[in-house]
């Protein structure tokens, strides 16, 4: 009969005579001193030869957890945590969770004073067995959230349609066991540059929120150059503070005031006029916390994207109205975007997938959301507005619009379809670029130009509008085409509909991200244009996530 350890601490010691008495005529076996590693909590009393007591406790505790019941199945019931061998693992676990809350996760969620106190508990077989399990469940809880997410993000916001690549539960439990486990907890957030500095500016941002560190906001509605008194001195500190501004006694808008301001509208997403009007005031006046909140919340944001990107990829940072093509860790072409208006309907969508083709001249096929709430309601008013729409029957022929009486349909009822041809001036422009989603939603040409000049670029109907696509193309074209150039021209220059296929797909990412770490480890911040962050850190907060301030 296999002897099966029994964890006796505190309150178990105390007992152990009691027990000993109890244990008449049973078989009893050599007792094994256990030490807790790391733990503080003395040596165990001893073992009793009771491994079925063991074993079922587990398998009762498993129960309706498929990937726990399997994996102690699998082992036949083995201990990974509450041996004297798993002294290791135990305490790289425990010593995890005692940081929980520096990654962002709700460390209450895995109970790691509960866990010490049930382990210092456990008295008998079946108490073991249950802490056995308790801690398996938790490790399994505690890696998920570390490395994919806390949160379902369409559960937060259904324009977050992003699928989270969450990991096999019973794979995770089996490969942890069988590693060095502090390495492989260590693996688990994500890799990525940028969540570590995130972690970094999340740990600054707790001093400055504490400590009220940048001073008294700016009270003022608008400053500019040449301009003195208490709000020019109140901008001047609060960026002095921020690190934009070497310390400074002017009290005047000056020369070197103005630098600063412009280098802070840069990093915030601004126009860099060096006029501080009320949208850079309003920037300059958000509180640390509010900062350390858009940090915890990218974070989480990538957590859910804790895979691989691919060598090469199309990076769409909605928050940032930009579009980039990333070569090996590094950006090797930029464009600025357009992204969906922030209305219902219209925000553009967070998902990744793989672009496969580029369509030069395109045709526009009026989705029918469009046809029905826009042009539907001009039609019945002017059945000749927006001529250069193609009225489509069910066999696919054009209609004469002046054989069509209107106003005799609704939304449900319309039996044309609208369509624009290939033109100089069609809604797409002359390129647009295929990641093929049942959103029906892809980058593309504008004729719409004077649109990219603006600081908040949100005027789509939710697909993405490219300020360069030619040269987005080039870049694109540049692995499979000695001269990308010629080969996009001469698909250009046939004045038809055609495709140019990508060799090698790209994989696309589309994000929104507010807190942006930069390649020098220094941070930008961008607006939460569509409020997503607020319902992400109001849905982390639930869960249990907290801010390590002080109240300020």
């Amino acid at each position: 009969m296999m002897a099966v350890s029994a964890i006796w601490t505190g309150a178990a010691a105390r007992n152990a005579g009691t027990l000993a008495r109890n244990a008449r005529g049973r078989r009893l076996r050599g007792f094994v001193a256990v030490a807790l590693f790391g733990l503080g909590m003395g040596t165990a009393a001893g073992a009793i030869d009771a491994p079925s007591a063991f074993a079922q406790a587990v398998a009762e505790a498993s129960a309706g957890d498929t990937a726990l019941s399997e994996f102690y199945k699998s082992t036949n019931y083995a201990p990974v945590w509450t041996e004297a061998a798993d002294a290791d693992r135990r305490a790289a676990f425990l010593a995890a969770l005692d940081v929980a809350d520096v990654q962002g996760l709700p460390a209450a969620r895995y109970d790691r004073s509960g866990l010490i106190a049930r382990l210092q508990d456990a008295v008998t077989e079946r108490d073991r067995g249950r802490v056995e399990v308790e801690m398996s469940r938790d490790f399994l809880q505690y890696a998920r959230d570390l490395q994919t997410g806390i949160l379902v993000p369409s559960e937060v916001d259904d324009g977050m349609v992003r699928v989270v690549p969450r990991r096999d539960r019973l794979e995770m439990l089996r490969n942890f066991v069988a590693a060095e486990p502090a390495a492989f907890l260590a693996a688990l957030p994500p890799q990525a540059p940028e969540y570590n500095e995130l972690l970094k500016a999340k740990l600054t941002l707790e001093q400055l929120a504490a400590t009220d560190a940048w001073g008294p906001q700016v009270q003022s509605k608008a400053l500019k150059a040449g301009q003195t008194g208490p709000a020019v001195v109140q901008l001047r500190d609060r960026l002095i503070a921020m690190g934009y501004l070497a310390p400074t006694a002017s009290a005047s808008y000056d020369d070197d005031l103005t630098s600063a301001v412009m280098r802070f509208q840069g990093d915030h997403g601004l126009t860099p006029d060096g006029v501080a009007a009320a949208g850079t005031l309003a920037e300059v006046n958000v509180q640390p916390v509010d900062r350390l909140k858009s940090v915890i919340v990218a974070m989480e944001r990538w957590r859910w994207i804790n895979m691989d990107l691919g060598a090469r990829h199309v990076w769409v940072n909605l928050a940032d109205f930009s579009a980039e093509i990333v070569d090996d860790g590094k950006v090797t072409f930029e464009t600025p975007a357009v992204i969906g208006q922030n209305i219902k309907d219209h925000r553009s969508p967070e998902f990744s997938d793989t672009m496969r083709f580029m369509d030069v001249n395109p045709t526009w096929n009026v989705p029918r959301s469009i046809v029905t709430k826009e042009y539907l309601p001009a039609l019945q008013q002017n059945p000749n507005a927006d001529g250069q729409l193609q009225l489509i029957d069910a066999s696919g022929h054009v209609v004469d619009r002046s054989t069509v009486d209107f106003t005799q349909y609704d939304a449900n009822t319309f039996p044309f379809d609208l369509k624009q041809p290939p033109s100089d001036g069609n809604a797409l422009g002359l390129v647009k670029f295929m990641f093929p989603n049942k959103y029906n939603i892809y980058l593309h040409d504008t004729p719409s130009k004077y649109l990219f000049k603006r600081e908040v670029r949100a005027f789509s109907h939710g697909c993405i509008r490219l300020g360069e696509p030619f040269n987005f193309a080039y870049t694109l074209l540049a692995r499979q085409s000695d001269n990308p150039q010629a080969t996009f021209k001469t698909a250009l220059d046939r004045r038809v509909e055609n495709v140019v296929n990508l060799e090698q797909p790209i994989p696309v990412h589309l994000v929104y991200f507010t807190a942006i770490p930069t390649p020098t480890g220094s941070m930008t911040y961008r607006r939460d244009i569509y409020g997503r962050d607020a319902e992400i850190f109001a849905a982390l907060t639930k869960a249990g996530v907290a801010l390590d301030v002080k109240a300020n």
